[in-house]
């Protein structure tokens, strides 16, 4: 299904293209030839050289990785997936659920710093406010859920809890911007499942060892394995629809879109709970809970909107805006 949308959006796109050609624009060779027969010889090799250049390096920005450049790939990536994963349980368990979410609502803001360093993204003053909008979301929700919340009334923060939820954001950015990096424009670099599956693959065979020395060093509980089909069964779930599906449709949206766009977008499940919960269960939520719900997707709705702009289309209505609203000197002469 991926294949397929991805194919009609680009036959769309060069059907637009195509469309938009001036067809009384002189061909490149006719410019060459006004140069003179002596010049076309001397130049044109020249010009075949560079077209041949230009094209092998373009084919190799742009082709497809194999299956080992991809289990390549997944051997480098796991280890950034686990720690980032790691991190966040870790933090759960030594903080209060408010100041976790709060400290990985920065991952927009890594996401952001890294994309800029590894040239995947541009630090400009709308992805910065879109970022600092959605953080300012995330803290109130938090904070306002925490007031009414009972069960992290015992007030166990730690440091080391501080330290686990920024290291998480800080991974989960890096995760980002490099699956952005490697899969290219629109993914078409990398088979996402096999990708996936190859991180998955080693993490559960090369890491799972982990769990004997933070055991030993107390940082991790004794390891059983659950006493009830009904825990088992729970844990299925949460793998197949908590990891598995929520994972693959958020690694589409990094390679589809922007690594800050899906960074920012992961916070959407705070004010879609909301409404799910006030639909369906008829639950109510107070009024600093609602506003920063809707801050959260007003940051998500900036980003897409600052990297909507920096595209053809978006300067296209901007240059269409402006002789709109500021005629000419011109048009005023003859009015």
């Amino acid at each position: 299904m991926r294949d397929w949308l991805l194919k009609f959006l680009r036959r769309c796109s060069s059907n637009s293209d195509n469309s938009s050609q001036v067809p009384d624009s002189p061909p490149i060779q006719n410019k060459i030839c006004a140069h003179g027969n002596f010049d076309i010889e001397e130049q044109q090799p020249l010009t075949d050289e560079k077209c041949v250049k230009d094209v092998h390096v373009d084919m190799l920005i742009h082709r497809k990785l194999i299956t080992k450049e991809i289990v390549t790939l997944g051997l480098f990536l796991g280890p950034i997936w686990f720690a980032s994963e790691y991190c966040m349980n870790a933090a759960l368990e030594r903080t209060s659920v408010a100041i976790t979410t709060i400290l990985f609502s920065t991952s927009g803001l890594f996401t952001l710093l890294i994309g800029a360093l590894l040239g995947e993204d541009s630090i400009n003053v709308v992805n910065l406010v879109s970022v600092f909008v959605s953080m300012a979301g995330v803290a109130m929700t938090a904070y306002a859920d925490e007031s009414v919340s009972t069960t992290s009334s015992n007030g166990s923060h730690s440091f080391l809890g501080y330290l686990f939820a920024l290291l998480s954001a800080v991974t989960d950015g890096l995760f980002t911007v490099l699956l952005k990096k490697f899969a290219g424009e629109d993914g078409e670099k990398v088979d996402m499942q096999k990708l996936f599956g190859y991180i998955g693959l080693f993490s559960l065979v090369s890491l799972w060892w982990l769990v004997w020395p933070l055991t030993a060093l107390g940082i991790e509980p004794k390891f059983r394995i659950p006493d009830s089909a009904q825990t088992v069964g729970v844990v299925f779930a949460n793998c197949f629809a908590g990891s598995f599906l929520s994972d693959y449709f958020w690694a589409l949206g990094v390679v589809w879109t922007t690594p800050l766009v899906a960074a920012l977008g992961a916070s959407l499940t705070i004010p879609l709970a909301m409404l799910e919960d006030m639909v369906i269960h008829g639950r109510h939520y107070s009024t600093i809970y609602i506003l920063g719900s809707v801050q959260v997707f007003l940051g998500f709705a900036i980003a897409n909107v600052s990297d909507w702009f920096t595209s053809k289309s978006g300067l296209q209505l901007l240059n269409s805006l402006k002789r709109l609203f500021i005629p000419s000197p011109l048009h005023n002469l003859t009015m």
